[in-house]
């Protein structure tokens, strides 16, 4: 299963799966936007070492969207986060 599957199968299903329409990542270096691309149909394949964006987002029409990004690098033992920020909800 792709990180991708992963990703849209948890947004499907908390119900805004239509609305999951950014890619899921990209990787990152000396440029904005860098290969590896992480979208459905990629063929690039993951590698240990790679640096790359995590950032899946909802949009709703009409209301405004969220996209929450994290930034890290790809080991043996899985993802490593250069973000350490905060994933729950605070009401302020």
């Amino acid at each position: 299963m792709s990180w991708n599957q992963v990703a849209r199968g948890v947004i499907e299903e908390a119900g805004y799966g239509q609305y999951f329409t950014h890619r899921l990542g990209h990787g990152i270096g000396m440029q904005v936007h860098e290969p590896v691309n992480l979208e459905p149909g990629s063929k690039q394949k993951l590698e240990a070492g790679m640096c790359f964006s995590i950032e899946p987002g909802i949009y709703l029409p009409g209301v405004g969207g969220v996209r929450i990004e994290d930034y890290g690098w790809l080991g043996e033992d899985g993802f490593h986060p250069f973000t350490k920020t905060r994933k729950d909800l605070l009401l302020l």
